[in-house]
């Protein structure tokens, strides 16, 4: 199961507000269906209130959903849930895009809080 214990946090280290974007270039998990591997990235932006993540909780956190069964749905919902627990950011957004099967390519957007109009972007 991924390990939402895994996440460590650390204090925000400015008053003033900015953002922070993680991207991992290769996030796998499985299909629940098939149990072949899902390839993909997964991209979290967020603006810290009072704490950020730390890259290596959160690569070891991300490498735990490897032999994962997961819709790629749940699978965003839950990378968001366990970062908004850990962190409380002001907002949060994941982006999880999975390699084409059968030629499609997937892309999730989950999200926690508004995200101010100056950093939307698709």
């Amino acid at each position: 199961m991924p390990n939402a214990t895994l996440l460590e946090c650390f204090e925000s280290p400015a008053a003033t507000a900015f953002i922070i974007e993680h991207i991992h270039e290769e996030f796998t998990s499985m299909c629940p269906k098939t149990g072949h591997p899902d390839f993909g990235r997964i991209t979290v932006r967020f603006e810290p209130a009072q704490k950020c993540i730390e890259l290596k909780s959160l690569k070891l956190y991300l490498h735990s959903f490897r032999n994962e069964g997961m819709f790629f749905e749940a699978l965003a919902n839950r990378i968001r849930d366990d970062l908004v627990a850990a962190m409380a950011p002001r907002w949060l957004q994941v982006v999880a895009e999975f390699r084409g099967r059968g030629g499609i390519h997937t892309r999730v957007l989950t999200g926690s809080g508004s995200v101010p109009e100056r950093y939307q972007r698709g």
